[in-house]
């Protein structure tokens, strides 16, 4: 698996979870920025991801939904901040209704990704950012360090194939 460490910082509100990949960061670029690899890899092995909107740019958005085993779907959507092929990109993350508009009853985070080459690859850091000690608790409670954990763990196998 590709994840080595997790770390949850309730003082400064953020989630940090590092992985290693054996790819230059091109190649791990490559799993953000093309929505039909993403697919492949954002969300848990059982919850499989359909990009419906994906505009890597400054301002730009992506709406995506999650399919469960028994058929239930949970949407997301992100905007773009900042993207700095390929070393970098910052999004706000949050979840949508049934709609695929954002639902305000839940928390939105705000995710930044590094890549930083490594000897024989690639270090990951993927940091989210939390208004709030409530909105990171309750996201952790809902499994969100175990769902990255398990979705980025599919990583290894999408840039094998390069």
């Amino acid at each position: 698996m590709s994840v080595v460490s997790t770390s949850k910082d309730t003082e400064n509100l953020t989630l940090t979870i590092v992985s290693e990949l054996a790819a230059p960061p091109a190649a791990v670029w490559r799993l953000w920025s093309d929505p039909r690899r993403l697919e492949r890899w954002w969300g848990p092995p059982t919850w499989p991801a359909t990009f419906v909107d994906h505009d890597l740019r400054p301002g730009g958005a992506a709406r995506y939904y999650m399919t469960g085993p028994e058929g239930d779907k949970a949407g997301g959507w992100w905007r773009f901040v900042a993207v700095d092929e390929p070393r970098s990109l910052e999004f706000e993350d949050g979840f949508s209704d049934a709609d695929g508009e954002p639902d305000p009853s839940m928390p939105v985070t705000r995710a930044r990704v590094d890549l930083e080459e490594i000897d024989g690859g690639t270090r990951m850091s993927v940091v989210s950012t939390f208004a709030s000690a409530e909105e990171l608790e309750k996201l952790a409670a809902m499994g969100m360090v175990e769902g990255m954990t398990l979705a980025m763990g599919q990583m290894d196998a999408i840039v094998a194939e390069d």
